[in-house]
C-alpha cells in the first residue's frame, strides 16, 4: 500500500477539507500556526471558493477555508509549483478575505482576523533556513505590533524539513513529515499512531478508500502537476541555453572590440578619450569595417573622419 500524496489539491482537500475532517484540521492548524499549543478548540469548515463581491475583483480559489470558534478566518493553500507572482497572490487572497467580510453599511468592528497558511513544495525564502515563517504587521524600526494584527501569513516550506521518521519529536514535526513524505510510506509508522488525527489522515490517504472515479481524478491531477513541472524545467533549460548563446555572442563582440582598440592604439598611440568612447560604441558590423580600413588611415585624423562618416 502506498498512501496518496497529500500535496496534490485533490488529496489535500479530501484530508483537511471534508465534512468529517474537523479534528484533523484543528490538530494541523494548532501544530503549524500555534507551535503545538491547543489554541483552536473548534472550527467550521466552509466552502473555500471565494467569489468576488466587488466589481472587477478577481475570484479566489483556495484549498481549505475555516472559521474558528473565536471567528478567526483561516485560509489554507498547498502550492506545488513555484509560479510567477505567487507571493503577491498569497497577499491578495489574505487581503481580499479580510476586506470582503463586510456587507454594505456594516461597520469595521465586524471585521475578524484572517490567517493565511501556505505550504509550499519549493523554497520561498532562500536567505533563511527555518521551515516555518510567520509574518505579522510590525513597526519598521522599533518592531512593535500593529494593534491586533488582523492579517497574518504563515509559510511552511517543505523542502527545508530534513528530519527522518526516527527524528520526529513534536506534533508539528509529524504533520510536516506527513505532508512531505506520506506518499513514500507503505504502512502507518509507530511514531504516527500516537497522534489520532494523523492516523486518521493516513487512513483517508489510503487509496483503498477511494472510488475508481476518485482514483482517476487523483491520477489526472498528478499527471497535470508533473506536466507543469516538466514545462517549467524545460523553460529553465531553454532559458539557460539562450543565455549561454547570448553570452557567447556578447563575448565575441567584446573580444573583437578589445582587439580593434588594441590595434588602433598600436597604430596611433594613446587616443583622445572622446575618440576611444566613440570606438567603444561601434556596432559589431562597424567594428568589422574598421578592421578592414584601419591600415589605410595615415594618421588619427583619418580615423576621426571615418568615425564622423559612420556617425552621419
Amino acid at each position: 500500500m502506498i498512501f496518496i500524496d497529500p500535496k496534490t489539491d485533490f488529496a489535500f482537500k479530501r484530508i483537511f477539507g471534508s465534512t468529517d475532517s474537523k479534528d484533523i484540521l484543528i490538530s494541523f492548524l494548532n501544530a503549524l500556526v500555534y507551535d503545538d499549543r491547543p489554541v483552536i478548540v473548534d472550527l467550521e469548515i466552509i466552502d473555500p471558493y471565494s467569489s468576488s463581491q466587488l466589481p472587477g475583483l478577481k475570484d479566489s480559489y483556495l484549498d481549505v477555508k475555516a472559521v474558528t470558534s473565536d471567528k478567526t478566518i483561516v485560509i489554507i493553500e498547498m502550492q506545488v509549483l513555484n509560479v510567477a507572482a505567487f507571493d503577491r497572490r498569497i497577499l491578495y487572497n489574505a487581503a481580499k478575505t479580510y476586506a470582503t467580510q463586510l456587507k454594505s453599511g456594516e461597520g469595521y468592528l465586524k471585521l475578524n482576523p484572517v490567517i493565511a497558511l501556505t505550504l509550499t513544495d519549493f523554497v520561498m525564502f532562500n536567505h533563511d533556513s527555518e521551515v516555518i515563517s510567520h509574518f505579522v504587521f510590525k513597526e519598521r524600526t522599533r518592531l512593535f505590533d500593529y494593534p491586533n494584527n488582523y492579517i497574518e501569513m504563515v509559510f511552511v516550506e517543505l523542502p527545508k524539513f530534513q528530519k527522518s521518521l526516527e527524528e520526529l519529536e513534536t506534533i508539528q514535526d509529524k504533520w510536516i513529515y506527513f505532508m512531505k513524505s506520506a506518499n513514500s510510506l507503505e504502512v502507518i509508522p509507530n511514531t504516527m499512531e500516537d497522534i489520532p488525527e494523523i492516523e486518521k489522515a493516513l487512513e483517508i490517504a489510503n487509496p483503498a478508500n477511494l472510488s475508481p472515479k476518485e482514483l482517476d481524478e487523483l491520477e489526472k491531477r498528478v499527471f497535470f502537476i508533473e506536466d507543469q513541472k516538466g514545462a517549467i524545467v524545460k523553460g529553465i533549460e531553454e532559458g539557460r541555453k539562450q543565455g549561454i548563446e547570448l553570452g557567447r555572442s556578447e563575448g565575441r563582440a567584446e573580444g573583437k572590440q578589445e582587439l580593434i582598440l588594441r590595434l588602433v592604439s598600436r597604430c596611433f598611440g594613446t587616443l583622445d578619450p572622446s575618440v576611444a568612447d566613440r570606438l567603444q560604441n561601434l556596432s559589431d558590423d562597424r567594428l568589422d569595417l574598421l578592421g578592414d580600413a584601419i591600415f589605410e588611415f595615415g594618421d588619427v585624423a583619418d580615423l576621426e573622419r571615418w568615425l564622423e562618416e559612420m556617425a552621419g
